[in-house]
C-alpha cells in the first residue's frame, strides 16, 4: 500500500496558498507536515479528506496489487480507506462520548463493544470518560475521542491536523502511542504539526512553503527548523 499526493494546486481569490504540492507515504509510515500557521496546511488536508476542492491535482491511493485510485476522485472509495482529524472537534457536545461514538459506529453494537473491549477503544482509553457529556471533558479526552470516531470504520490512511495542540503531555504521549500502533498495524498517517515529539515520531518530513512541499530531515534542533519556517 502506497499513497501519492502529486500537484495540488489551490487557490482563494487571488491567493494562491497551495501551488503544486507533491509528496508520497507507504505503507507503515507517518508523514509530517510542518510550516507556519497560514501556510495551507490545513487546506491541504480538508483536500485530501474530502471537505474541500482542489483546482487541481490527485491523490493516489496504490493497493497491494499495484492498483490505483485517485481519491480525489473516487470519494466512495475515499470515504472507505481515509479517517480525518480536523482541529476542531467534530462532536456533540451535549451528548455523551458513548452516545458520539454510536452515531460513528453504525454496525453492531457488538463491534463497538469489542473495540472497548480489546480494540481501538481500549487502546485510546475512551473507557475512562465513556459516560461523560462532551462539553464536560478536557481537550485531551475530546482529541482521543475524535480520533476514535475518525477510526471507527478503519481507515488505512489517518489524517491529523495538530492533534497535539494544547494538550497536556499525558495526553500527548498517548495519542503518539496510538499512531505508532496504527503504522505497525500497516496504516498510513499524514499528521500536520508544530510539535517536537510529534516531528520525532514520524517516518519523513515536509516543510510547506510558499505553496509547495521539500522534505526535510529533522535532527532535533527546533531552532534550525524555525528558521527552515520562516
Amino acid at each position: 500500500m502506497k499513497v501519492t499526493i502529486d500537484g495540488i494546486h489551490k487557490h482563494y481569490r487571488r491567493a494562491q496558498v497551495l501551488s503544486g504540492v507533491s509528496l508520497e507515504a507507504d505503507q507503515g509510515s507517518m508523514i509530517g507536515i510542518l510550516g507556519k500557521n497560514g501556510c495551507g496546511k490545513s487546506t491541504l488536508l480538508s483536500i485530501l479528506a474530502g471537505t474541500l476542492r482542489a483546482d487541481s491535482g490527485s491523490f493516489l491511493y496504490e493497493d497491494g496489487n499495484g492498483k490505483k485510485t485517485d481519491l480525489l476522485k473516487n470519494r466512495g472509495v475515499a470515504s472507505r480507506l481515509i479517517g480525518y482529524v480536523p482541529q476542531s472537534t467534530p462532536l456533540l457536545e451535549e451528548l455523551t462520548a458513548l452516545d458520539n461514538l454510536r452515531l460513528w459506529y453504525t454496525g453492531s453494537r457488538g463491534t463497538l463493544r469489542r473495540e472497548l473491549e480489546e480494540g481501538i477503544l481500549k487502546e485510546l482509553k475512551i473507557t475512562e470518560f465513556l459516560h461523560k457529556n462532551v462539553r464536560n471533558l478536557s481537550g485531551g479526552m475530546k482529541k482521543r475521542l475524535s480520533i476514535a470516531c475518525a477510526l471507527a470504520h478503519h481507515p488505512s490512511v489517518l489524517l491529523l491536523d495538530e492533534p497535539g495542540a494544547a494538550l497536556d503531555l499525558s495526553a500527548k504521549e498517548l495519542i503518539i502511542r496510538y499512531l505508532h500502533l496504527f503504522c505497525e498495524g500497516g496504516g498510513i498517517v499524514l499528521i500536520a504539526t508544530h510539535e517536537k515529539t510529534e516531528i520525532e515520531a514520524c517516518s519523513r518530513t515536509y516543510i510547506l512553503k510558499d505553496g509547495t512541499a521539500s522534505e526535510y530531515h529533522f535532527d532535533n534542533d527546533m531552532e534550525k527548523l524555525a528558521s527552515q519556517l520562516s
